[in-house]
């Protein structure tokens, strides 16, 4: 099985939009993003090339109403394809 570990923003972005996520739009460097059916917003911070911590995407994927285990696969499902 597979561990969180630190990811870059623009990553964490792209796996949030394939379970239905959109970028509503950017502040800075924080990406909203939002999803139809609910009234959560996620903050997900894109500091260039740094990468995120793990307690705030394991914040991150709690407010988005995923486990970790269904980010980790959607994750590395991506990963495949490329």
């Amino acid at each position: 099985m597979y561990k969180l570990t630190r990811w870059p923003g623009r990553k964490i972005i792209r796996v949030f939009k394939k379970s239905g996520w959109i970028v509503d739009h950017i502040e800075g460097s924080h990406h909203i993003l939002v999803k139809d059916g609910t009234e959560t917003i996620l903050v997900v911070p894109v500091p260039g090339t740094k990468p995120i911590k793990v307690g705030l995407l394991k914040g991150l994927i709690k407010n988005a109403g995923l486990a970790n285990e269904e980010f980790l696969m959607l994750c590395y499902k991506e990963e495949r394809r490329r």
